[in-house]
């Protein structure tokens, strides 16, 4: 890992992640969680003030330099947390053991989005929901060519994040059925096309 990867990224992630546009999404997605929850790509806690009904918190977060950041973050709430400091890919959980699951901007970094997709709907229960506020592929033609053309030097820059993968997709091929999805491209910034939904496993 590089000087920028390991010591720069963690901190300009975490500023730029928590934009009030960013953090209101957050609050409309992290708020509905519910029993035990599982959060992949915990990231720097950014979530944590926004879950309100939860038992017990799974904060899986493959970084431990960004894992540092939330671990300072998380020392000011009473519900318990375990930190999972591994990948999505292989989640360190029993099947049908979680309630919830949230993703949050997280889902265009996982080198293998399939795998991971899979392991989310093996540990929720059966009636468990996948809360989610992503970005990926637009549904137009013209900014989903672009995100094409840009995504190489992107994901570079931008710590392994891709902006063309089609979210809905990735939800779907795991076997959930989606509840409720919500397209659009960002205000500010249209390349970054927004998905917001909720996933059961039936």
């Amino acid at each position: 890992m590089n000087l920028y990867n390991k010591y720069l990224f963690p901190h300009l992630l975490d500023l730029v992640m928590k934009r009030k546009s960013m953090m209101k999404n957050r609050s409309q997605v992290a708020g509905r969680a519910f029993g035990v929850v599982l959060e992949i790509g915990f990231g720097s806690g950014l979530n944590l003030p926004f879950y309100k009904k939860i038992e017990k918190l799974y904060a899986l977060e493959p970084s431990e330099e960004i894992l540092n950041l939330a671990r300072k973050r998380a020392k000011k709430f009473l519900f318990p947390i375990e930190y999972l400091p591994v990948g999505a890919e292989n989640i360190p959980l029993a099947n049908n053991t979680i309630d919830s699951v949230i993703s949050s901007w997280n889902l265009c970094t996982i080198p293998d989005p399939d795998k991971a997709m899979n392991e989310v709907f093996r540990v929720l229960k059966p009636g468990g929901k996948f809360f989610f506020i992503e970005h990926g592929r637009s549904s137009q033609n013209f900014p989903a060519k672009l995100q094409n053309i840009i995504n190489p030097v992107w994901k570079r820059l931008a710590g392994g994040c891709h902006l063309n993968r089609d979210i809905t997709d990735l939800v779907v091929k795991a076997g959930f059925k989606i509840e409720e999805i919500n397209k659009y491209p960002e205000k500010y910034s249209p390349l970054n096309f927004i998905y917001k939904g909720v996933a059961i496993k039936k």
